[in-house]
C-alpha cells in the first residue's frame, strides 16, 4: 500500500477529510464497511477506554465520523483535538483511503454480506434519509466556498450532487440483488464491502491493523473484548468487567439506543432510534435465499474476493469447513 491514498468521496462521506488531521499515540480508527457492527464497535472502544457503562455524550460525539459531510471539517478535528481521552474515530472508508500512522490501530469489523445486506435495508427503512441528505447539502465547503456535493466512486474531477431518491423496489429480494450485484456502489454494497475488506486482509501482518468477526463477537463476546483490550494495551478492571460486558450486548445498546445510535445529533434522521437495532443476527438471510440464489451469490462473491477471505468473511475465525457456503 504505497504511493497516494485512494480518494473515496460520495455525497455523504469524503476521505479527504484526514488530511488534516494530526494523530496521537493510541489513537483507535474504527474502519468498518458499513452495517457491520462499526456502532458496536465503537461502543467496545468506550467501554474499554473509559472503564465506565456511563457515557459523558453521545457516542457519535465522543467517537466521530471524521469523513461525514454534515459537519464542516474544521469543526469535527477541533472537537477531536479538544479530547484528553484516548481517541477512537469511526470511518466508513477503508484502509487504502486511509493515512497509515505507526502509533495508532486501525481495527476492522467483518461481517457476512449477506447478513449486511439485509442490514443495509432496515436502515435504509429506519432512517429518514432525506434528513441526512439535507444535513450535507447544508455544509459548506471553505475550499470552495460552496454546499457540499461529493461524487460515487471512483470520484470524477467534477463532483455531482446527490440524485434524486428513486423508488425502491418494493421485493426485499430485488433490493439484495441491487446491493450484491451493482458496480462500485456509491455508499454500500458486496463490491465496496469486499474491497474494504480485502485492503485489511492484505495487511494482517502490520502489528497495529485488528480484523475482527461480527459473528465471533456474537459467539463469545468476553472472549473477544479480552483479545482486543490485549490488542489495544489496556488493562481490564476486574471489579467492572462483567457489568461492561453486560453493556456491550445488542440488547442493552437498543435500550440506549439515544445514546448510541449513529449520528443521534441530527435531528429527525432517526424517528425511533431503537429501529436501528433491528437483530443484529447472524444468517438473517436463510429466509431470502434458496439454492439458486447461493449458487448466483457465490459466483459473484468469486469475482471480487481471493478465496480465503471469502472463507473468513462467510465463516469467521471459528470456521472449520472447507466451503464459504452452508
Amino acid at each position: 500500500m504505497t504511493g497516494a491514498l485512494q480518494r473515496y468521496r460520495t455525497w455523504l462521506a469524503d476521505s479527504s477529510r484526514w488530511d488534516d488531521f494530526q494523530f496521537r499515540p493510541g489513537d483507535i480508527v474504527i474502519s468498518t464497511p458499513a452495517n457491520c457492527g462499526t456502532t458496536w464497535m465503537q461502543m467496545i472502544c468506550a467501554l474499554l477506554i473509559f472503564g465506565d457503562a456511563r457515557l459523558p455524550r453521545p457516542l457519535t460525539e465522543i467517537s466521530p465520523w471524521l469523513d461525514i459531510a454534515t459537519s464542516p471539517t474544521g469543526e469535527v478535528i477541533a472537537k477531536l483535538e479538544a479530547q484528553r481521552h484516548r481517541r477512537f474515530i469511526k470511518t466508513h472508508t477503508p484502509l487504502d483511503g486511509l493515512p497509515l500512522d505507526a502509533r495508532a490501530t486501525y481495527i476492522c469489523v467483518g461481517r457476512d454480506p449477506r447478513d449486511a445486506a439485509i442490514s443495509a435495508d432496515n436502515h435504509l427503512i429506519a432512517m429518514d434519509r432525506e434528513v441526512l441528505i439535507k444535513a450535507c447539502l447544508s455544509v459548506t465547503d471553505p475550499r470552495t466556498g460552496s454546499a457540499n456535493t461529493g461524487s460515487p466512486i471512483p470520484s470524477p474531477r467534477i463532483p455531482r450532487p446527490p440524485r434524486p431518491l428513486r423508488s425502491k423496489p418494493a421485493d426485499r429480494l430485488e433490493r439484495f440483488w441491487r446491493w450484491v450485484e451493482q458496480a462500485a456502489p456509491p455508499e454500500s454494497g458486496l463490491e465496496l464491502q469486499l474491497r474494504h475488506l480485502t485492503t485489511f486482509w492484505d495487511r494482517l501482518q502490520a502489528s497495529n491493523i485488528v480484523l475482527i468477526h461480527y459473528s465471533d463477537l456474537r459467539a463469545d463476546l468476553e472472549g473477544e473484548m479480552r483479545r482486543l483490550a490485549g490488542r489495544l494495551d489496556i488493562a481490564i478492571n476486574t471489579d467492572s468487567w462483567v457489568r461492561l460486558v453486560a453493556e456491550a450486548r445488542f440488547d442493552r445498546m437498543r435500550e440506549r439506543a439515544d445514546e448510541v445510535v449513529p449520528e443521534v445529533t441530527i435531528d429527525g434522521l432517526w424517528p425511533d432510534t431503537r429501529r436501528f437495532f433491528n437483530r443484529g443476527a447472524s444468517g438473517q438471510w436463510r429466509s431470502l435465499l434458496g439454492p439458486a440464489e447461493l449458487r448466483r451469490y457465490e459466483a459473484r462473491v468469486r469475482q471480487l474476493a481471493a478465496p480465503d477471505l471469502a472463507f473468513w468473511i462467510h465463516k469467521g475465525s471459528r470456521a472449520g469447513a472447507s466451503a464459504f457456503l452452508p
